[in-house]
């Protein structure tokens, strides 16, 4: 009896040392991944993405199912793709991207973030495809995209991508519609130029540092017939300090599109100036 004692202290002890290593470890590998988190934020704000998206690879070597690391490489992964003229490697990307934002949609199906990437990937590998592919894409982005704004309200860069989709879906020709009812199963309901300016709108006014955000306003606005408020919009953009090579490129469409009404208002009788 005493012997039998004896095992069952010893099996507890080195149960309780195995369940103390685990939990140590485990400890250990959350210290890491918290330290390379915030080593791929601090590169993410500086702007290195490359740099910030390896950190986040590492991350996901530690962690595979880190939901922000997930999200996270998607996201950069997209915008470092868009940037190669190269299809061939702006495709990679997009490749890569799409299997980070599939990962982040099975850790969190409901995550506004993974709805969100699931979505802008959806419609940057639709530049690579044939028309019927675009068409598809944007029919298939529909859920993702509203389910981003449904869960991250205060996001502006949701609902920047919502209002993108709602103008886009409006503005289909009438091949793109035909071909839309006859192969595809219908247009995607719900779009409306009205509802792009209203959340084009919203993520301006969440994020009004944002040159690409007065941009897409603006040309909306424009395209709608809504002169003065897209001149308006472009004259606070034009005071804005583009930060990378993305934002210089887009404050000096903005700036060609301000001497562009500046000039059109200045050509128009007073009468009609408003």
């Amino acid at each position: 009896m005493k012997r039998y004692i004896l095992v069952l202290w010893l099996l507890g002890c080195l149960l309780g040392r195995s369940a103390t290593a685990a939990t140590t470890a485990a400890a250990n590998d959350s210290v890491v991944v918290q330290k390379l988190l915030k080593q791929a934020h601090t590169l993410q704000a500086a702007y290195q993405e490359s740099e910030a998206l390896g950190k986040y690879e590492e991350v996901l070597h530690e962690d595979p199912s880190c939901y922000e690391a997930l999200w996270q490489a998607a996201l950069l992964s997209v915008r470092i793709g868009a940037r190669y003229t190269d299809e061939t490697r702006r495709g990679a990307y997009f490749i890569s991207a799409r299997q980070f934002a599939d990962r982040a949609m099975v850790v969190q199906p409901l995550g506004g973030e993974a709805n969100y990437v699931v979505a802008l990937t959806l419609v940057n590998r639709a530049t690579l495809l044939t028309a019927r592919g675009r068409l598809h894409a944007y029919k298939t982005m529909k859920p993702y995209v509203f389910m981003a704004v449904a869960r991250c309200p205060e996001w502006a860069d949701a609902w920047q991508l919502l209002g993108r989709w709602h103008y886009r879906v409006d503005h289909y020709n009438i091949l793109e519609r035909i071909f839309t009812k006859l192969f595809l199963g219908g247009m995607p309901s719900g779009a409306g130029s009205r509802k792009a300016i209203d959340a084009l709108r919203r993520a301006h006014q969440l994020d009004s540092t944002r040159i690409q955000f007065c941009y897409d306003l603006a040309r909306v606005y424009r395209n709608q017939g809504q002169r003065r408020n897209a001149r308006l919009i472009l004259e606070e953009a034009v005071q804005l300090a583009p930060t990378t090579s993305d934002e210089l490129e887009v404050s000096r469409r903005c700036r060609a599109m301000l001497l562009q009404a500046r000039r059109r208002q200045a050509r128009r009788p007073a009468s009609f100036q408003h």
